[in-house]
């Protein structure tokens, strides 16, 4: 007794294809692909045509830009310039006495002022780090406060 055992028929192909076959199918499946998603069709040319509303808003949009920038330009152009002529301020000096302060000093040059304002002003003025004078120390007196 003989038995023959037969393979099923999805192991084998009754019409075997070749590599040039697949190829063809592949490449086919592809340009199907390729139509079917728009891809290889030339574009649509359009002419852009700018209507009498759009050439309007067009119109004002760079004339609002160019007016902005105008007023800008004339807000920061009254700043100051910078020159080299200097403004000639003399001040009244007094050169400071043995045990002198600048409290005394201030009652001085200002007697109806508040002293403490008037050290304040003087030792900006004379950029002093701190309000002790030394005797023979010549300090410039604020414009406010000089008798001219």
């Amino acid at each position: 007794m003989s038995a023959t055992i037969t393979a099923p028929d999805f192991f084998t192909s009754t019409a075997p294809r070749s590599a040039e076959l697949r190829r063809a199918s592949l490449a086919a499946d592809v340009r199907a692909t390729r139509e079917r998603n728009g891809f290889g069709t030339k574009p649509v040319r359009t002419r852009l045509h700018l209507t009498r509303r759009g050439r309007v808003v067009l119109t004002l949009l760079a004339a609002v830009a160019i007016v902005v920038g105008l007023g800008a330009a004339m807000l920061n152009g009254g700043g100051a310039d910078a020159t080299s002529s200097t403004g000639h301020v003399h001040f009244q000096h007094v050169t400071i006495q043995p045990d002198e302060t600048l409290w005394q000093v201030a009652e001085q040059v200002a007697p109806n002022s508040d002293p403490r304002d008037v050290i304040n002003d003087i030792v900006k003025l004379n950029d002093l780090q701190t309000t002790s004078v030394m005797a023979g120390q010549s300090i410039a007196i604020p414009t406010q406060y000089s008798s001219h």
